[in-house]
């Protein structure tokens, strides 16, 4: 499934090239540093929740060419309205959708400076009950189809010297969530492919951020067919992970949790991982 609708301040059709396509473009400024012109940005997950929000707070900084993916097209079609994008429908899992989505992004606002990884998906419940389908998607959609989109938009940013790639992950992948065993290990794939990667392109000027956000109040526990029912730590909004990711971006940062407290159970767990796992086989 892939559908495009046209941001309403471009011109007509989707398929247009950015202006200038095709002549030898300058060398971009770093993202996050003195702006001097209209950055491109690739937001995926885009549809609701955290990426929506992202988009909507890139959209309201007035200076960036934004294309939107997710993969239900009437709430995608919304949110780019919101932030004056180009929308692209895809469900990135597919066999093909990635390279689709980065050709159209091309096209359509040319080179990627920013790409923020937003789609993902959950799964709630003991892995003895997780049906096997459920594990191909939690997995499919938060790893490979990541990582596959991360590859074909990096070697335009290694080749500019300049670009960030922002992965969402989760605070399951840095300590291990009861209940979320498959999403734990999807998301801490993710942490240890933004270390690897950012080792890898060290020098090269394009920067990787790693963004933990804890329990984050969107549909997303909807679509997994289970309410969050615990005390703490507390749901945040959407919109303060997408000011955290915007406040990375501009100051260059490596690695976020959101609420910021949330890096000190991921620390106990690091120094202490004995006692970390006695705490939560008790408490949760």
């Amino acid at each position: 499934m892939v559908q495009a609708f046209s941001r309403s301040r471009s011109a007509p059709g989707p398929q247009a090239a950015a202006a200038g396509a095709g002549r030898a473009r300058p060398r971009r400024e770093p993202v996050g540093g003195r702006v001097t012109r209209t950055r491109t940005a690739l937001v995926t997950g885009a549809s609701s929740g955290i990426g929506a929000a992202v988009a909507r707070r890139l959209g309201d900084e007035g200076d960036w060419r934004l294309v939107l993916s997710g993969r239900d097209p009437s709430r995608l079609r919304e949110v780019a309205e919101e932030a004056s994008a180009t929308a692209f429908a895809a469900d990135l899992t597919l066999p093909g959708a990635d390279r689709q989505l980065a050709d159209f992004t091309l096209a359509a606002v040319g080179p990627v400076d920013l790409l923020v990884a937003g789609a993902g998906v959950g799964w709630a419940g003991e892995f003895l009950d997780m049906p096997p389908h459920a594990i191909d998607e939690v997995l499919g959609i938060n790893v490979p189809a990541t990582l596959r989109l991360v590859r074909l938009v990096l070697p335009g940013m290694v080749e500019a010297g300049s670009g960030r790639v922002v992965l969402i992950g989760s605070l399951a992948g840095s300590v291990a969530v009861r209940d979320e065993a498959v999403y734990s290990a999807a998301k801490a794939a993710i942490g240890a492919f933004a270390d690897a990667l950012r080792y890898e392109l060290r020098g090269t000027g394009v920067g990787v951020t790693h963004v933990v956000p804890g329990v984050v109040d969107t549909p997303f526990f909807e679509r997994r067919g289970t309410p969050y029912r615990r005390s703490r730590p507390r749901p945040v909004s959407a919109e303060r992970v997408a000011d955290a990711v915007r406040t990375a971006v501009v100051r260059g940062r490596d690695e976020v949790y959101v609420p910021g407290w949330l890096r000190l159970p991921c620390r106990v767990r690091g120094a202490a991982p004995g006692l970390y796992r006695r705490l939560a086989t008790r408490f949760g």
